[in-house]
C-alpha cells in the first residue's frame, strides 16, 4: 500500500472523476483538479465566494461549484478552461444543486423549497418544478438517466411527480399515502420507486414506474420508524434499517420480509468471526535512542500500531443507551451500504456506534463483526470486489474482505483524523479524507 503527501482541503470536498481520470478538490474559494494516477495539478479555477459543494458531470466533462450563501453555481470546463458559466438565482436564494444525468442540464432548488429551476446549458433554457418537498431524499434519478422523481407538498398532502429527463415533461403525478414523505430511492433497474414516511411514522411504499401502488410494508407502530433504506445493486432486495435496531430485509417478488437482522451487544455465534482492534506501542531498540530524537523516531514513538485479534465468542460490544429526551437520538441503523457483488450487507447500529456488521446476504446470516476502538465514521465498498474500507476519526484506514481484516497507519506527520474515504472506479486507490486535509491511498492487485 502507497500513500501520497498530504493536501490542503476544505469542506471534505474531494471527488474523483466518474471516469477514473481527474481528483477534484476545494480550499476555500479555489477549486483544484488534478490528475488521479500522478496528482499533478491539472487545472486551478477560482470560484466568486467559498465552495460549499462540488460535483462532476456523468462524462468528467464539466464540473459543478455551489456557494450556497451567495446563491451562485459556477460551471467549469475541462476541455476549455476559458469556458465558464454562472448562474445565479439572485433573492430566491439556493439550498441544492446537482447534475441531470446527461451533465448538460443543472437542477437548483431555490430557499424555503419554493421550486426547482433546471437550466440549460446547451440551450440555456429553463424549467421550473414547482413546490418540491424540503425532505432528506426528495430527488431521485433512474441509473440509466431516464427518469427523474420529484417529492412535492401542496396543499397539506404529499405527491410523487415523475419527469422525462430529455425534455423535462411531467410523465406521472401522484399523491402518496405518507404522513410526511421523508425520502424516495429509485431500484437500479429503474422499474421501482420506494417512497418512505418520517421517522414517526413506519411506512414504506412501493411505487411502479406508471403510479402504482405495488406494495406497502410497515413493521410496527407508535415508535420511531425507518432511519436508512438501501436497494441490493441486483434489484432484488431492499434493506431497511430502523430504529428499533435491526434490518429488514424485503424481496422483489412479494415486498414481503424475508428476514431481519438483529444487532445486540452480544455476539454468541460461534460460527460469526469478531475482529477486535487491539493497539500496541511499538518497540524500538535502546541504541537507536538519541537526544534530542530524531523526527522520525519522535513520530514512531509516539505512534501506536493497530492489528486485528480474533475475539473468543461471546463477545461483548460496547452499548450505548441513548439519551431519550433529546431530537435524533443515536440510535437504530444509521448506515447501510450493499456490496458491488450483492454478497454481502455492511451496516452501523449507532447504539454500539464502534462496530460494523457485515452479512451474509446468499446465506442471510451474520458473516463478520469488526469491533474497532473509535466510533466509525464512514464505510464504503470498494466497486470492483466485495472490499469494505472503513474509518473512524484517526489516521489509520481499515480493510476488510472474506479473507479477513487490515489496519493500515498512515505515515503522516501531524495529526490526520479521516473522518470519510471515498473509491476510485478502479478500486485501485481511494482518497481519505479529514476536515483540512487528504491524501491518496494505492493499493496493489494482490492485497487483502
Amino acid at each position: 500500500m502507497n500513500f501520497s503527501e498530504l493536501f490542503k482541503l476544505s469542506g471534505l470536498l474531494g471527488r474523483f472523476s466518474p471516469d477514473g481520470k481527474c481528483l477534484a478538490s476545494c480550499v476555500q474559494f479555489r477549486l483544484v483538479v488534478r490528475d488521479a494516477s500522478s496528482l499533478q495539478v491539472l487545472q486551478l479555477y477560482t470560484c466568486l465566494d467559498q465552495i460549499q459543494y462540488i460535483e462532476w458531470s456523468s462524462d468528467s466533462l464539466f464540473i459543478l461549484c455551489a456557494m450556497y450563501k451567495r446563491g451562485i453555481v459556477q460551471v467549469w470546463s475541462l476541455e476549455q478552461p476559458n469556458w465558464h458559466c454562472k448562474i445565479d438565482e439572485g433573492s430566491a436564494g439556493l439550498v441544492a444543486s446537482c447534475w441531470s444525468p446527461d451533465g448538460r442540464h443543472i437542477l437548483n432548488t431555490t430557499e424555503f423549497h419554493l421550486r426547482i429551476t433546471v437550466w440549460s446549458l446547451c440551450t440555456k433554457s429553463v424549467s421550473y418544478i414547482k413546490y418540491p418537498k424540503a425532505c432528506q431524499q426528495g430527488t431521485a434519478f433512474t441509473k440509466d438517466g431516464r427518469y427523474m422523481a420529484v417529492a412535492e407538498r401542496r396543499d397539506c398532502k404529499d405527491f410523487i411527480s415523475i419527469f422525462v429527463c430529455s425534455d423535462w415533461q411531467l410523465l406521472r403525478h401522484f399523491d402518496t399515502e405518507t404522513q410526511d414523505l421523508f425520502g424516495i430511492e429509485w431500484a437500479p433497474n429503474g422499474c421501482v420507486l420506494a417512497a418512505w414516511d418520517t421517522c414517526l411514522e413506519y411506512k414504506i411504499l412501493l411505487y411502479s414506474l406508471d403510479g402504482r401502488l405495488l406494495s406497502t410494508y410497515r413493521a410496527y407502530e407508535w415508535s420511531l420508524g425507518i432511519k436508512s433504506v438501501a436497494w441490493s445493486p441486483s434489484s432484488q432486495f431492499l434493506a431497511i434499517g430502523s430504529y428499533d435496531e435491526k434490518v429488514r430485509i424485503l424481496n422483489h417478488v412479494t415486498w414481503k420480509k424475508i428476514t431481519e437482522f438483529e444487532h445486540p451487544a452480544t455476539v454468541a455465534n460461534t460460527k460469526t468471526i469478531v475482529y477486535k482492534e487491539v493497539e500496541k506501542s511499538p518497540s524500538v531498540e535502546t541504541e537507536r535512542l538519541s537526544f534530542p530524537p530524531t523526527r522520525a523516531l519522535a513520530s514512531s514513538l509516539f505512534s501506536t500500531q493497530s492489528k486485528y485479534d480474533v475475539s473468543q465468542v461471546p463477545v461483548f460490544l460496547q452499548y450505548i443507551k441513548p439519551v431519550a429526551d433529546r431530537a435524533n437520538p443515536k440510535m437504530g441503523i444509521g448506515m447501510l451500504a450493499f456490496s458491488p457483488d450483492n454478497c454481502f450487507l455492511a451496516t452501523k447500529n449507532d447504539n454500539i456506534p464502534n462496530a460494523v456488521w457485515i452479512w451474509d446476504i446468499q446465506k442471510l446470516k451474520l458473516f463478520a463483526v469488526l469491533e474497532q476502538l473509535c466510533a466509525i465514521q464512514s464505510f464504503q465498498w470498494d466497486p470492483r470486489q466485495p472490499r469494505l474500507a472503513v474509518c473512524t476519526g484517526n489516521s489509520k484506514v481499515y480493510l476488510w474482505s472474506p479473507a479477513g481484516c487490515v489496519a493500515v497507519q498512515v505515515p503522516t506527520e501531524g495529526d490526520f483524523p479521516i473522518v470519510s474515504l471515498s473509491w476510485h472506479s478502479s478500486g485501485d486507490s481511494m482518497a481519505l479524507l479529514s476536515k483540512d486535509n487528504f491524501c491518496v491511498c494505492y493499493l496493489e492487485r494482490e492485497e487483502v
